[in-house]
């Protein structure tokens, strides 16, 4: 029979995947809840970005909260908000109301995910923590990994609103198995209070930040709001530091950052989720908006990475006991610099280059996701134990957050500079083409609808139809009648000059249909070779960057030889 350890911990393992599943999921779906809601992009990306801002921000002071007043009773809370939120999420019929219920959802998320790590935890004898600690890691990694290919085939089926009420059913489990398994009692923590002013700094410094990170290239790097912001993010955090070495109970002890692993383990959760983020957030537009594949086909199309995640996980937590921390970290960040040099050098129409690549990235994110949790954890215990936990989640989310605003940003100043040369290779090709003025703006108004969706020109099979071409001719005819004086010619004589004035306008027709399909071929492949080259050059900027990671290595202890000193 299951081990009542064993079942509280599988309950972990849904409140945590829930909670990271969530941060990737919405990405692939965006169009269709554009779609459902009828709303704009603008809108809509508020409803991604508020589950980041305040699950990164709410995370340690909740976790703090959980402590004060018992994991278990705050754990169902949570649980439960996050059930209503994603309720709401799914049935909502504006944006409004969708954005609300991802605020909720980010709220039992904040107050799940720190709390199920430390009851994970402590549900197990000291001896088997490191495999539990492990076990609870590579859960976070897969599941925001699998995020868009879950997305992508449930929104396929489904529809986008199976997304978010997907959550409803594994949150009922979750809560029918806490309430049957969790332990209430909750030892008195005596005169312990709650640190308030480095809660209140503490979140103060993360939603400044996050907001930048999110929102920057939206409101512009250099403006005055984003600028306020990074001096305040930073201003409180100075004041966070000063009045965490000053207060009785921290909300974030700094006993935390004078342990060198939990430095590198925290370096490595915000470098390689950057990293793993970064595959994640470009490829599955590039595959839908200039591959012109479906969602369900780009969401399995960067499985690969997922798949390498879910079997390198468990053997990193394996491989850290028998070869040391610092040459599993060094691999894992080896092999995915190496993914992000393939992917600087690929031909992005070869599937296989890119598949080796995410296999790559996806091999060395699971080595190091697996025992980075583990690392962080150290040898804390008790409060410091719950802060460990609660700082790598926030960690984890600002490298979330630093993904998508460092590859986004990219792609979309590479987008606008691709546009600009796009339409300036199509208005000079258009141009000289000895073809009517009208359809010359016909053929230039489709170049600019499929910029503006930014995806590569579909193939224009007849730019004139059949029906516009009689439309022509009725027009020229009428014309010709008009100019000799024919309105009471013979039918005879009408029937002639038809004949004629269709056979021009028919041979006219063919001559411009094939310049402008010849053009519109040119253009297409225009639009692909400078799209593709926007969506690819980031990875070829980020690869020297990877060296960071790789740095962090040396964070970490070596194997430990027999004396029992690392090496």
């Amino acid at each position: 029979m299951m081990k009542k350890s064993t079942k509280v911990i599988a309950m972990m393992m849904i409140g945590i995947f829930l909670c990271m599943l969530d941060t990737t999921v919405m990405n692939i779906a965006l169009p269709a809840i554009q779609t459902g809601l009828n709303t704009d992009l603008t809108h809509l990306s508020w409803a991604l970005n508020i589950y980041t801002v305040l699950f990164a921000s709410l995370a340690i002071p909740l976790g703090r909260l959980a402590d004060v007043w018992g994991r278990g009773r705050m754990y169902l809370i949570g649980l439960g908000l996050f059930g209503i939120g994603s309720l709401t999420s799914g049935l909502s019929l504006s944006v409004g109301l969708l954005i609300t219920g991802r605020a909720i959802q980010s709220i039992g998320a904040a107050i799940v995910f720190p709390a199920s790590m430390t009851i994970g935890i402590q549900s197990v004898a000291l001896s088997r923590r490191t495999g539990v600690i492990a076990s609870l890691g590579v859960m976070q990694g897969l599941a925001a990994a699998l995020g868009p290919t879950i997305g992508g085939a449930v929104t396929q089926f489904w529809g986008w609103r199976g997304i978010f009420l997907i959550n409803v059913p594994l949150v009922a489990v979750a809560l029918c198995g806490c309430i049957a398994w969790l332990s209430w009692r909750h030892p008195s923590h005596g005169q312990v209070k709650l640190d308030l002013g480095g809660s209140a700094l503490v979140m103060t410094t993360l939603l400044a930040l996050t907001l930048v990170l999110v929102k920057g290239n939206d409101w512009g790097w250099t403006s005055r709001v984003v600028l306020s912001l990074g001096v305040t993010s930073a201003l409180t955090l100075i004041a966070f530091v000063w009045m965490e070495a000053h207060v009785s109970a921290p909300m974030v002890p700094l006993a935390l950052f004078k342990d060198r692993q939990f430095n590198g383990a925290a370096l490595a959760t915000v470098l390689s989720g950057v990293f793993m983020v970064g595959l994640l957030v470009l490829m599955p537009s590039f595959f839908t908006k200039v591959q012109s594949n479906t969602e369900l086909m780009a969401a399995i199309m960067i499985t690969p990475a997922s798949m390498m995640i879910f079997i390198f996980s468990p053997i990193s937590g394996f491989l850290l006991a028998k070869l040391g921390a610092r040459r599993v970290i060094f691999s894992g960040s080896l092999a995915i610099a190496t993914g992000y040099g393939v992917l600087s050098l690929m031909s992005p129409s070869q599937y296989w280059q890119f598949v080796l690549a995410a296999l790559l990235v996806g091999a060395g994110y699971g080595t190091i996701i697996g025992p980075i949790t583990v690392l962080a954890a150290g040898d804390f215990t008790g409060e410091l134990l719950t802060a460990s936990q609660s700082v790598i989640g926030v960690f984890r989310q600002i490298g979330t957050s630093l993904a998508v605003a460092i590859f986004v940003s990219a792609l979309a100043a590479n987008l606008t500079t691709a546009k600009t040369q796009i339409r300036t290779y199509a208005t000079t090709t258009v141009t000289t083409l000895s073809i009517p003025k009208q359809a010359k703006r016909d053929t230039l108004r489709v170049v600019d609808h499929q910029l503006a969706t930014e995806q590569t020109a579909q193939t224009v099979h007849e730019p004139i139809t059949a029906a516009k071409a009689r439309r022509l001719v009725a027009a020229n005819y009428m014309q010709v009648l008009k100019a000799r004086s024919l309105q009471s010619a013979p039918v005879r004589i009408k029937a002639q000059i038809h004949q004629q004035v269709a056979q021009k306008v028919h041979s006219q027709v063919k001559h411009t249909n094939h310049r402008i399909r010849t053009a519109a071929s040119a253009i297409k492949a225009k639009t692909k070779i400078e799209l593709t080259a926007a969506f690819m050059r980031p990875y070829q900027v980020a690869w020297p960057f990877t060296l960071l990671l790789v740095m962090t290595t040396w964070c970490f202890a070596g194997r430990e030889r027999k004396s029992g000193k690392p090496s």
